[in-house]
């Protein structure tokens, strides 16, 4: 398991997380002063200097459940609300979108490139913000400073890491399956065509050495795939052409998305018993949990302002029976870390929360700091 692997996740998700809803604004024709206002605010909150120092630090993946709060939290923190169903179907879409995506890097090193294609998106949404601009440059060039210098084997451990958090999940997407790259079973179909990657060559050949390392031989085969050589590498710095297209946005071209469960996704049930048995795990995920909840702040409309709910389904009939008929061990209601006999986890969150206060002081703080600890004493 990479120890690095954590901001790649966190900003490839949050960036499918914002090409969704920004998709699903438009098609609610939601007006562009608050779409606007709901995309700034979860973009700032995302690239909190705070939580981007916290979730740069090396450190292990924690569990999905653990991950899913997070992103509940983050798309709260601005006067849009989603209920149950739309949320479950807005994280089944951001983490079948990035699994994708993974499988079909070319290179494990291209999983950065797919990072810095988010990033980009995410740079067009805020073009008339330049303080949030600032905020993305910043985690833009820190992703530079750590990742560009990381080995080819590094890259292979992000990989392998991200696919074992991705494995169990077969949730079928109806853009993959309409575009015939994901099966019925949930499960995606590899291409054998296309590019190789950067700084190989197309296969068909076999060139045999001796002992001494010469070529005494060459032999050629016939592939069953059309393989091309790439015509230049995509560019790893802060701005340039990446290249290679994963990680863009693909709801950019209005089209119904609707997911299901697979067969395999509903047999889940014996893992999900986990939620019910003690978490050895508990204590270090209710430390990370404090640790980057502390700097999300759930937005409530001030003043005049009026909030308002998004729909990930085309009408609110669907996305009450899918909140019907969803499987409860998928959906993400609960959380079972027994933090209440934990008096020191208590006191580090009202630390941080202390420590966010004294930085941002603001009149309704202590409101929101109500909220929070009443979140933690959920899980």
């Amino acid at each position: 398991m990479s120890a690095r692997t954590l901001p790649l996740l966190f900003l490839n998700l949050g960036g499918e997380m914002l090409y969704i809803l920004d998709q699903r604004l438009r098609a609610q024709s939601i007006p562009g002063e608050k779409a606007r206002k709901v995309m700034n605010d979860i973009i700032t909150t995302m690239f909190n200097k705070k939580f981007m120092e916290e979730l740069f630090k090396p450190q292990d993946l924690y569990s999905k459940k653990a991950l899913r709060t997070v992103y509940d939290r983050l798309a709260h923190a601005s006067i849009m609300r989603l209920n149950q169903a739309s949320m479950d179907k807005l994280y089944d879409l951001m983490t079948m979108a990035f699994k994708y995506q993974v499988l079909l890097c070319p290179r494990p090193r291209d999983i950065l490139l797919v990072t810095f294609n988010h990033l980009d998106a995410i740079k067009d949404f805020i073009s008339d913000a330049p303080g949030i601009l600032n905020q993305v440059d910043e985690t833009f060039r820190r992703l530079i400073e750590i990742y560009n210098c990381l080995s080819d084997g590094e890259f292979q451990l992000i990989r392998q890491t991200l696919l074992i958090f991705f494995q169990d999940m077969h949730i079928r997407v109806s853009i993959f399956l309409k575009d015939k790259v994901q099966n019925s079973n949930g499960r995606f179909v590899l291409p054998i065509s296309g590019p190789v990657p950067w700084g190989t060559e197309v296969p068909g050949l076999i060139r045999i050495f001796n002992h001494k390392g010469v070529e005494v031989k060459r032999a050629e085969f016939t592939t069953a795939g059309n393989y091309v050589t790439p015509q230049r590498e995509g560019s790893f710095e802060l701005y340039g052409d990446r290249v290679l297209k994963l990680g863009t946005n693909m709801y950019s071209v209005t089209r119904p998305v609707e997911t299901h469960m697979s067969g395999s996704s509903k047999n889940l049930a014996s893992q999900a018993k986990e939620n019910m048995a003690p978490n050895p795990l508990a204590k270090e995920e209710l430390n990370f949990l404090a640790r980057l909840l502390g700097g999300l702040d759930i937005q409530k409309p001030a003043g005049g302002e009026t909030g308002f709910r998004l729909n990930l389904f085309t009408t609110d009939e669907e996305e009450e029976h899918a909140a019907q008929t969803r499987p409860e061990e998928l959906s993400y209601k609960v959380i079972n870390i027994e933090a209440t006999q934990e008096p020191g986890r208590r006191a580090e969150l009202s630390r941080i929360l202390g420590e966010l206060e004294v930085a941002e002081p603001r009149p309704d703080s202590a409101e929101k700091g109500e909220d929070l600890l009443a979140l933690m004493d959920g899980l």
